[in-house]
């Protein structure tokens, strides 16, 4: 066979698997012979918190891919290179030092990301060695479903039409590793025949350990199989944190040790069948797409509001508003389901979805501060951390983003807590002290008499706090500060 290159590096990023691996699928095919390369690139970790658990699911799925890499090869040092350092100097390095005449990637749609790739791919260019960026981690790029006029979609339920239309009539192609890797594979060069580091190589601390997170893809498709069973039931258990009821596959698809095309086709399976459960789990894959291409299309979204009259608005600043901010931080709101929601996140690096949208409802119209604040606290802590997908979320609770709620509505959280967790299991999870209060109690404490809160050994002020603001009078204070939004569109 013909190959237009003799050797080719492909440069991982948020691919870590084998399996239908887009960019490894397209260096097989063009390349006699490859490596793997993966750089924990300091750019992006520095300013991490020092126990990181995404950190550690990325050593821990490396190790993983490392294993399988070089099994497949037939040698141990044929694993894959892991460097730590500035990914701008290091792809071009290793590209010189494996005598690589192309790099594969997989596309990424973050501006800063972009503008990483591109420098990339200057310096590559200048040393006469080829960079080949291809589609991976999105069902449809930024430029494939478009309105009749060419624009992008701005509005979900059209787009989700349409990108339904595009999977039927194209749908995506799967990439099997359907090739003997003995012979296609190279050792590594002298020098960096090193395993892959520990944390504490890379500066990293051994952070609190998480059930719920374990890295590597048979961790991923363990939780695949195990949702299978449940997928039926998605559509009417998604919205209740109490259940079982999500995929809880996010940050796998976060960092690629499962592909959205392997989550397709098994949505696709089950709705062949009728399931509405799948067909709503589908459209979620869905959302992740359409926040991808709002996010490549239109890059102003990561500081600035999506629609522009929301920069507008005066959010709460100052001492107070720090104040109310750190309370929401460390879940002493003294609404019980916003505490516990946050409670597991800073405990789990995980927030179910119904609860991420509740959250922010109530930092942002209740405690009326900067949605970019609560966006920056989720980016931090969040397993499953994408910049699009957070992004489009808050700019949702904040009514300020593309096909957002109306900034009149907002959620009510004692409400939301009666609806979705009636009989506040999932409270009591991560509020023990609120248990004995019952679920006729448990949703507002405030509201107990003192004889039930005396019972139930529930001390307001004391071992749970009162509320920091009042509903009723933070949502008309609300009303009044996205006014500006109204009057700025009118103006215009």
């Amino acid at each position: 066979m013909d190959y237009l290159f003799d050797v080719g590096l492909v440069w991982l990023r948020r691919d870590l698997r084998l399996q239908d691996n887009a960019a490894l699928a397209a260096a097989l095919q063009q390349c006699r012979q490859v490596h793997c390369l993966f750089v924990l690139d300091r750019d992006i970790l520095d300013p991490l918190p020092r126990q990181d658990r995404r950190v550690a699911f990325i050593l821990e799925s490396l190790a993983a891919l490392d294993s399988e890499w070089r099994a497949l090869a037939g040698s141990d040092a044929h694993g894959l290179l892991v460097a730590h350092g500035n990914a701008t100097e290091l792809v071009a390095t290793f590209a010189i030092s494996t005598r690589a005449r192309a790099v594969f990637h997989a596309e990424d749609y973050e501006p800063q990301a972009r503008q990483r790739d591109a420098a990339v791919g200057r310096e590559l260019q200048a040393r006469g060695i080829a960079m080949v960026a291809v589609k991976d981690h999105v069902v449809f790029g930024p430029q494939e479903v478009r309105t009749r006029t060419g624009a992008p979609y701005t509005v979900f339920t059209p787009y989700l039409r349409a990108w339904v239309q595009a999977l039927d009539a194209r749908p995506p192609a799967w990439q099997p590793l359907d090739v003997d890797l003995r012979g296609r594979t190279l050792a590594r060069p002298s020098g960096w025949a090193a395993n892959i580091p520990r944390l504490q190589d890379i500066g990293f601390e051994t952070p609190t350990p998480s059930a719920a997170l374990q890295g590597g893809r048979p961790a991923a498709l363990a939780l695949l199989e195990s949702f299978q069973d449940r997928m039926d039931a998605y559509d009417e258990r998604r919205d209740y944190p109490a259940l079982k009821g999500p995929s809880y596959l996010s940050v796998h698809l976060r960092f690629g040790t499962v592909s959205i095309r392997e989550l397709l086709q098994a949505a696709q399976a089950r709705i062949r069948t009728g399931s509405r459960g799948a067909e709503v789990w589908r459209s979620e894959l869905a959302w992740r797409d359409f926040y991808f291409q709002i996010l490549a299309n239109f890059p102003h979204v990561v500081d600035r509001a999506f629609k522009a009259p929301y920069d507008a608005i005066v959010w709460d600043e100052g001492s107070e508003a720090d104040a109310l901010f750190d309370a929401w931080c460390e879940g002493r709101t003294g609404y019980p389901l916003v505490d516990a929601a946050m409670a597991q996140l800073n405990q789990t690096g995980y927030m179910h979805n119904r609860l991420r949208m509740v959250v922010g409802s109530f930092l942002v119209k209740n405690l009326g501060i900067d949605w970019r604040r609560g966006e920056r606290y989720f980016a931090e802590k969040l397993n499953d951390f994408d910049l699009a997908a957070n992004n489009g979320g808050w700019q949702w609770v904040a009514s300020s983003g593309c096909d957002a709620q109306p900034y009149f509505r907002i959620f009510n959280p004692v409400r939301q807590s009666e609806r979705f967790d009636p009989d506040g299991k999932f409270i009591t999870r991560y509020l023990p002290q609120l248990a004995a209060l019952g679920a006729r109690h448990i949703h507002a404490p405030w509201l107990a008499d003192a004889d039930t809160l005396a019972r139930a050994d529930v001390s307001l002020g004391g071992n749970y706090p009162m509320p920091v603001v009042d509903h009723a009078r933070s949502r008309a204070k609300t009303l009044l500060r996205y006014g500006v939004v109204g009057a700025k569109t009118s103006a215009e």
